[in-house]
């Protein structure tokens, strides 16, 4: 029995982010997925949006779905939100195997994060493609991670050309995104003036 681990600041979620986690959870058999939306990250410049809109906004979004669940570890956690505190966290109180699902571009800078030797030992990843970013180079990442190879799912898909940040921009300028959210979400951030201001 394996459990995905999905995280990020989901500013906003999109219908990107449950397609993954559906293709993903289906491909390798997975039981569920946790969306874990960040706290304070490390790695990303710029605002995000405060945590309770993005709690809200998945909440809306993971409403009616089977086999997603909601954690808020991150968000309780004080300080910076490191995803080996994450999985060590989720190791303690569940014993079935951990995929982290990121994309491909995140294997670019994975010997930045916090701890990377012990998230692999922690974990198995599993990598989708993103439109436009090359395969990641297996064999310097293994130089600097032995035995990441072994623990590593290079998957094929799926290849969604959607991104957080496009959707803030196109509700900055008052375009449509509703073909992009997930039910209720696109109201919640009409109702809540979010995004409104690049």
């Amino acid at each position: 029995m394996a459990i995905g681990v999905l995280g990020g600041t989901f500013d906003p979620v999109h219908v990107g982010h449950l397609i993954i986690a559906r293709e993903v959870a289906l491909e390798l058999g997975l039981e569920m997925v946790y969306f874990i939306p960040t706290g304070i990250t490390p790695l990303k410049d710029g605002k995000i949006t405060p945590s309770h809109h993005r709690l809200q906004m998945l909440r809306l979004a993971l409403g009616g779905e089977t086999g997603f669940r909601l954690s808020t570890l991150e968000l309780e956690r004080p300080g910076l939100s490191y995803t080996v505190d994450t999985l060590r966290e989720l190791r303690c109180t569940d014993s079935r195997e951990l995929y982290l699902i990121l994309g491909k571009d995140a294997m670019a800078s994975l010997l930045q994060w916090h701890h990377p030797k012990e998230l692999i030992r922690l974990c198995y990843i599993a990598a989708v493609p993103r439109p436009g970013v090359p395969e990641p180079d297996v064999s310097v990442l293994e130089g600097a991670l032995p035995g990441l190879r072994e623990r590593l799912h290079l998957l094929s898909g799926p290849k969604i050309a959607i991104s957080a940040s496009e959707i803030r921009h196109l509700v900055a300028r008052g375009l449509p995104v509703r073909h992009l959210l997930p039910a209720g979400v696109e109201g919640y951030i009409r109702e809540h003036g979010l995004y409104r201001e690049e």
